[in-house]
């Protein structure tokens, strides 16, 4: 197993719900790349929890929570945030656990975060041909919403999971209200950091898309998923209008004296 040097400061989270033995070779990968790395199962039933609670037990650089039920993505991150606030660190990436997700950027984003602590750092997703069109098409629609909702704030995509996120701000946002537990939880993120002003970062990075015949698992469910996407918007828009002035302000606060470049 790897013999990288703990950070103190910065966590890998992988939250995961029933992707199979997938997830063993996302872990593998994340721990090749990080350490510490901590896993959340999330109320799996795929027989994945007795499996990395074997590998946790021979890396002291693994950690595997295993919640009794499923709770959601939101929810299951944000447990992991709250235990990793409590452990001292101060930043965590996160990456699903089906093999999306470029583990060997782990060190790149991290050393990102690192040189602009305030900032969140979100992956800007480089689709290959197995992307679905239907899925590159609805996040354009949810990423327009989103540039909205921020005005202007500068996410390049509000979906794209492999991220860094600061965790203190993060947790009291969602310890402050009921939502960002399942789908939700990306999108409403990164658009509720940069409402408090922590700034976007955005880098590019490959994101796969796994045949099920190679093993890829996919929980998105189109009905279900964009309904509660378009509820997020909703309330998403509420709380801009409400926050208009503000972020207007910032913005205006942004711009370049009149007549510099």
């Amino acid at each position: 197993m790897s013999a990288l040097s703990p950070s103190a400061t910065h966590v890998v989270v992988i939250p995961s719900y029933d992707t199979g033995p997938l997830v063993y070779d996302t872990v593998r990968a994340a721990r090749a790349a990080w350490s510490p790395v901590w896993v959340v199962v999330d109320g799996s039933s795929d027989g994945t929890a007795d499996g990395l609670r074997a590998m946790a037990a021979d890396d002291p650089g693994l950690r595997v929570d295993v919640l009794p039920r499923n709770v959601g993505k939101g929810a299951a991150v944000l447990h992991a945030l709250e235990a990793a606030r409590a452990a001292g660190f101060t930043h965590a990436l996160t990456m699903d656990s089906d093999g999306q997700h470029p583990a060997d950027l782990i060190a790149a984003f991290m050393a990102a975060s690192a040189a602009q602590p305030g900032a969140m750092i979100l992956g800007r997703p480089v689709f290959d041909a197995s992307a679905p069109l239907l899925r590159v098409r609805g996040r354009r629609i949810s990423n327009a919403w989103t540039n909205l909702e921020t005005l202007g704030a500068g996410i390049d995509d509000s979906l794209y999971g492999f991220r860094v996120y600061p965790i203190a701000p993060l947790v009291e946002i969602m310890r402050g209200q009921t939502w960002m537990r399942r789908f939700d939880f990306d999108t409403e993120a990164v658009v509720r950091l940069a409402w408090r002003g922590v700034t976007p970062v955005n880098i590019a990075a490959p994101v796969k898309y796994l045949r099920a015949e190679d093993g890829g698992v996919s929980h998105f469910r189109y009905g279900r998923d964009n309904a509660l996407l378009t509820w997020m918007h909703l309330r998403l828009l509420l709380g801009f209008a409400m926050r208009l002035p503000m972020l207007a302000a910032r913005r205006l606060a942004r711009r370049p004296p009149f007549g510099h470049a």
